[in-house]
């Protein structure tokens, strides 16, 4: 583990490679504690003079070096664990072969090339390459790889690599074999794969538009292959939709999947061999909920069109992470909503920019979508990067138009195909094809922070004319103490009081709004439409169509009359959200100055209307239903966060639309009751999520009936989805139908790791004051290790992210517990360790109490030795002024 200081690493530093490497041979002779590589690498200088050459190392043991295949003498080279300097290289292309051997057995940080139970596996994203032999580990190195892999025939019969398979067999007289595979096209060392192992696997074919037939292969611990068949399923639709959204075919003869148990992340892109957490594979329908498969389907989608924004061009330097991540997270999204409901994607991930994204730039995390200086790369796979990140591409679709933008995706697959590039180079194509100056818009790449919007809407009824006068702010994030205003598009509408849309025409030259999309450059703005009778009420950032925070001087009349009527499905949640919001805001003052609560008949009112729809999309009725959150409601407060009071509020209105609305929750739950087999679609989904979005309400107050309907359902259930939501609203409530749900639920699935975890982060994330002394006891459970991430997460990142009343304890307690536990993990895998200490970014918008305990915390382990670069670098950012 790494313990010295963090050198930071700048944009502005970038120079280009002094050396090319232009193809690698690698020679993997695989063993448990002892695996030898032999790596055979074209040098090329890039420039004269190109001397010395430097490369990267991290924990590595040289066994033997030769140049142009003579052994190089100890005084022309200098090595260390973490690199290899050869001081007077020949000045003209070369051959370097290095041999190093590594101990995949002793790799607990899940790096380089490592064993998940008795399987090989590599994970090389960001730098792990350098784990496993000497190389310039760096993404705009791109080399064409070869890569023979030999093994024990009975430990690892399944030989894998990145390309296609051009040789194998056994070795004679030995009871070894091998496999020799080939990838025609260059990549960066990050995407280099590699699995060893005794795997059991399904396999498919796919025609490409152009007739040529692909093999797909889904490679699974054996005696899981019938899990693996949704994975293949959503696989071929993403390489279907892939041709006929983006223009995008498959190049290589076979594509694989291999699950494994033990990763540090959830899915790898590398080229051809795409390496999963099996949580993002595995599923049936007594094992897996709605929301896995929705997810297993987004990842496999998310990992297959990497191989064109990612593999097939890739990324200069670090610093441009965004250009794959943020667009394959759009094109995954865009492929979500075609497969299942857009409204609804589009709710589920504004939820998850605002409750992941939007709290990152408001702490001391913040960083821009493309970061201008960094110390550990590995800490900026974030929301920011990933989720605002795919809202930056979104924003371009929405300034240039659908045409333009399919046109500028075409036109950055033909230019820089088998490139590494920058964002500048794809901001490019779409200022040529959509006719538009993107200079502006680039400091959403620059600045953090989420800007904020106002709106005040003005109605002249002597000139028939309505203004919007919109004006934007930047707050202050670290090191940006001032911001730039930015190009932000807004889509609106204009309603009239039966929640028509009105035509929208500028007031001075009678043009219409192109595409209902007002665009904001300056610091303030006024929009002048004509032709309005009476004052209409404004819809919004529709389709979330900039990722911003919008204050508007709505009246609550006008927002029930959005949520009522709006043609935006969009801006109909929000409406609902938005009268939430201010009465749980509200009620938390109330609770914490002792005044009586409020109450909202409009909120009541418009739920009713909800359930009363029966021509609503019921995922969209599902999403109406649910209240914010309580991370949500702290975000909305700001400063001096109480969560006691803010988990008082949200129970309390929770109970009291359990009363309100108990007849039509009832009617609702028993409608959505389906006698039929179970399919993961999105209309079976949809179904499931309403009835058991209504059972969530129906018990928020605890009568004995719903606990009753809800131990029923959890005894009936033929399905995970209505089993597990089933055990959520008894966990709950402190009543002997849970603890006895719990225990059933264990004996079922304790021989599944996958549903264990769900049952170990449920545990976690109950609201009781017990709840911390129970997880300590989780924690010494016989099916709990801290080697695994994935039982990591389940457990105390459960606790640390989502139970915000246990965590945020008033005596400090969860603060000491989560901040031992990432001491104990950061020796053994720095990565997850770091995530894990990121529950703690939102410290300083904390209550002075809770405040002064969290600091502690994260002053306490800023002072352990030894700490990792990983660790390290999160403590001191969240920290710093």
């Amino acid at each position: 583990m790494r313990s010295e200081q963090p050198r930071s690493v700048r944009l502005s530093d970038y120079h280009p490679p002094r050396w090319r490497i232009e193809t690698v041979k690698l020679d993997v002779a695989l063993d448990a504690t002892r695996t030898r590589v032999l790596a055979t690498l074209a040098f090329v200088p890039n420039e004269t003079p190109a001397a010395p050459l430097v490369l990267d190392g991290d924990e590595l043991t040289l066994a033997s070096i030769r140049l142009d295949g003579f052994e190089l003498p100890a005084e022309r080279y200098e090595a260390t664990p973490d690199r290899l300097v050869i001081a007077d290289p020949p000045p003209r292309p070369f051959v370097l072969e290095i041999e190093t051997i590594i101990d995949p057995s002793a790799n607990t940080q899940l790096m380089g090339l490592y064993r998940a139970g008795d399987t090989y596996c590599t994970q090389c994203e960001a730098e792990g390459f350098r784990r496993i032999t000497y190389f310039l580990d760096r993404p705009d190195i791109m080399a064409v790889y070869t890569t023979r892999i030999e093994a024990e025939k009975a430990e690892a019969p399944v030989l894998l690599a990145n390309g296609n398979l051009v040789e194998g067999g056994d070795i004679e007289g030995t009871s070894r074999h091998f496999a020799v595979w080939h990838d025609p096209f260059p990549k960066p060392s990050y995407l280099f794969a590699l699995v060893g192992g005794r795997l059991g696997g399904i396999e498919d074919n796919f025609v490409t538009a152009s007739g040529r037939s692909v093999k797909l292969m889904v490679f699974v611990e054996p005696g899981q292959e019938k899990r693996a068949h949704y994975a293949m399923e959503a696989l071929k639709r993403s390489m279907r939709w892939d041709e006929e959204a983006f223009g995008r075919e498959y190049d290589l003869d076979i594509f694989m999947i291999v699950a494994v148990s033990a990763f540090n992340m959830g899915a790898m892109e590398n080229k051809g061999l795409n390496i999963f957490n099996d949580k993002y594979v595995l599923a049936t329908a007594d094992t897996a909920t709605d929301a896995d498969f929705a997810r297993i389907e987004a990842v496999i989608a998310h990992e297959y069109f990497h191989n064109w924004t990612g593999d097939r061009i890739t990324c200069r330097d670090w610093f441009q992470l965004c250009l794959k991540e943020g667009l394959t997270v759009f094109r995954d999204q865009e492929f979500t909503s075609d497969q299942r409901s857009r409204p609804v994607k589009r709710i589920t991930d504004v939820r998850v920019l605002r409750a992941q994204q939007f709290v990152e730039d408001s702490g001391p995390l913040a960083h821009p979508v493309r970061p201008e200086v960094y110390r550990e790369i590995n800490n900026f796979y974030t929301a920011t990067v990933y989720e605002k990140g795919a809202e930056l591409v979104r924003m371009i679709k929405t300034l240039v138009g659908p045409t333009a933008f399919r046109a500028g995706m075409d036109l950055y697959f033909a230019r820089h195909d088998g490139q590494a590039v920058t964002i500048e180079d794809f901001v490019r194509c779409f200022a040529e094809t959509g006719g538009l100056d993107f200079e502006q818009f680039m400091r959403w790449y620059r600045q953090a922070g989420t800007p904020e919007v106002t709106v005040t809407i003005r109605h002249d009824a002597a000139t028939r004319t309505c203004s919007l006068e919109i004006a934007q702010t930047q707050p202050a994030t670290p090191g940006q103490p001032v911001k730039e205003p930015l190009v932000i598009p807004l889509a609106i509408g204009l309603l009239d009081a039966d929640g028509r849309d009105l035509p929208l025409v500028f007031a001075d030259d009678g043009r219409p709004l192109e595409r209902g999309v007002i665009v904001l450059t300056k610091p303030a703005e006024t929009f002048v439409f004509g032709g309005i009778e009476a004052r209409p009420v404004p819809s919004l950032n529709r389709g979330f169509s900039a990722p911003v925070k919008i204050a508007a001087n709505l009246t609550t009349a006008d927002l029930r009359l959005l949520a009522a009527h709006d043609g935006d499905a969009f801006n109909r949640w929000q409406a609902v959200q938005t009268l939430a919001s201010a009465l749980l805001t509200a009620n938390v003052g109330a609770i914490r100055t002792g005044k009586p609560p409020q109450q909202d008949r409009g909120l009541v009112a418009a739920l009713e209307t909800v359930l009363g729809d029966t021509a609503l999309e019921p995922d969209f009725a599902a999403q109406m239903l649910a209240l914010p959150s309580e991370a949500d409601i702290a975000r909305d407060i700001g400063r001096d966060v109480d969560p006691d009071a803010i988990f008082a509020a949200r129970r309390r209105l929770r109970g009291e639309l359990a009363r309100e609305l108990g007849t039509a929750l009832r009617d609702t739950y028993r409608r959505m009751v389906t006698d039929g087999p179970y399919s993961p679609d999105a209309e079976g989904a949809g179904r499931r999520a309403l009835k058991n979005a209504c059972l969530d309400l129906l018990a928020a107050d605890g009568t004995p009936a719903a606990i009753a309907l809800a131990a029923r359902q959890y005894q009936n259930a033929d399905n995970m989805t209505d089993r597990m939501a089933a055990l959520s609203t008894l966990a709950l409530h402190p009543v002997p139908e849970r603890q006895a749900a719990l225990d059933d639920f264990y004996r079922r699935y304790q021989r599944d790791p996958l549903v264990i975890d769900k049952w170990f982060a449920l545990q976690a994330t109950i609201p009781e004051e017990s709840c911390l002394e129970h997880v300590r006891e989780l924690s010494r459970h016989q099916a709990f290790s801290l080697t695994n991430p994935n039982r990591v997460r389940a457990l105390i990142g459960s606790f640390a992210q989502a139970n915000q009343t246990q965590f945020n304890r008033l005596d400090g307690a969860g603060y000491r517990f989560v901040a031992d536990a990432v001491l104990d993990l950061d020796a053994r895998n720095p990565q997850v360790a770091a995530r894990m200490m990121t529950a703690f970014r939102s410290w300083r918008a904390l209550e002075p109490g809770r405040r002064e305990c969290a600091e502690a915390e994260l002053r306490r382990v800023g002072a352990a030795t030894p700490l990792s670069n990983d660790l390290r670098d999160i403590v001191e950012r969240s920290l710093a002024p």
